[in-house]
């Protein structure tokens, strides 16, 4: 992942906001821990940490093509389709990487390049000319993307923290952003950033910000169709969209693994990634968690009526993979919570947060990418 900031102004000097921007820099650091980088003019800055995944060298952000400039957390599943279209209209490329797709596609398409990306991003795009912000963020929300709206302008930033290190944003909390953490917490309000004047671009929304105002429109949404297809039909669709789903997400220029449980889900991932692997010679690496003690604690019950450890190590052994097993001992989970709580932003799942927080530290030491079945992509690796 990477972490991106920034903020639009048409009261004052941008050029003079540096130290305010590099103290919200600092703050994202986590999220990209490999490059940063700022662009600043009379009413922009922008700012963006980066985790290399693709095209080290040519992927340098912000990034700039003639009037637009763009920071980009995200990663594109059809970047190579796009790019192809976008090669048959004559557009250039200098590297590989998904945000030069980006960037040129929205040049080349606007607004609507939205609905051609199959992916999960959030991104803001400076135009210096019309002097107009775009912000975006993917249908399912998967990619964060926080904003406020101040006197001086609008501040967005990939974590609430972030938002919190500029001095025209204070740290309050109403009735209704308490009433989020103790009622629905981990879950909040669509739309709601917690404290008083901080929202959240909801999932599959963009936003434009200029001198006329700030202005949001929802750009898709999930619509029901009548099922035609017959079961034997349904079930090879599913498996198609399944396997593509897994192997465009496999595309990478640094180490890659899987999180492996047992269960259903990490192990249909893992299974077609080791499978794609071989056929490139390659070995698929893997990971699990334990707790100290827990073979000899555990006791069965209707939610979890086996323990994981056989079934992991009977997926690892039928895939062939090189499999890892993290034990961690209760003391760490409980000296993690803090450090969980502020990666997370919000307070969450207590002792669940704190151990994938730990057992993702640990895969930090080999690889910068980790496919898992339990929407944990968000969840910072350091």
């Amino acid at each position: 992942m990477c972490g991106i900031a920034g903020q639009i102004s048409f009261e004052k000097d941008m050029r003079g906001e540096a130290a305010v921007m590099e103290s919200m820099s600092a703050v994202l650091a986590p999220r990209g821990p490999d490059a940063e980088g700022s662009y600043y003019d009379e009413n922009a800055a922008l700012v963006h940490r980066r985790l290399i995944v693709i095209d080290p060298e040519n992927g340098k952000q912000p990034m700039t093509f003639g009037r637009y400039t763009i920071v980009y957390n995200g990663e594109l599943y059809n970047t190579e389709d796009i790019r192809s279209e976008l090669i048959k209209k004559g557009i250039g490329f200098v590297g590989h990487s998904d945000t030069e797709v980006v960037i040129k596609a929205y040049i080349t398409y606007g607004e609507s390049c939205l609905d051609l990306f199959n992916g999960i991003f959030a991104f803001a795009v400076w135009d210096s000319l019309d002097r107009k912000l775009f912000l975006a963020r993917d249908r399912i929300g998967v990619k964060p993307l926080f904003y406020s709206l101040t006197k001086s302008g609008l501040i967005f930033a990939s974590e609430i923290k972030a938002l919190l290190k500029h001095p025209d944003i204070k740290p309050v909390i109403d009735s209704n952003g308490v009433a989020q953490i103790m009622l629905i917490g981990p879950g909040r309000i669509t739309g709601s950033g917690v404290f008083r004047d901080i929202s959240d671009l909801p999932a599959a929304y963009c936003a434009e910000y200029s001198r006329t105002g700030f202005k949001k429109r929802q750009y898709w949404r999930v619509t029901a169709k009548p099922h035609t297809e017959s079961f034997e039909e349904t079930a090879a669709h599913t498996r198609e969209l399944i396997c593509d789903a897994i192997k465009r997400q496999l595309v990478s220029d640094v180490p890659l693994c899987c999180f492996l449980s047992g269960g259903l889900d990490s192990s249909v991932i893992s299974a077609v990634a080791a499978k794609e692997y071989a056929e490139h010679g390659k070995k698929l690496s893997t990971w699990s968690i334990d707790y100290k003690d827990n073979h000899a604690n555990f006791k069965a019950s209707s939610f979890q009526p086996d323990e994981d450890a056989p079934w992991i190590e009977e997926m690892a052994r039928f895939i062939g993979s090189e499999h890892t097993n993290v034990v961690l001992d209760t003391p760490a989970l409980t000296e993690a919570l803090e450090d969980a709580a502020i990666a997370r932003d919000l307070p969450g799942m207590a002792d669940v947060d704190s151990s994938l927080y730990l057992f993702c530290r640990e895969i930090k030491k080999r690889f910068s990418v980790g496919l898992s079945g339990e929407c944990a992509d968000e969840y910072i690796l350091t």
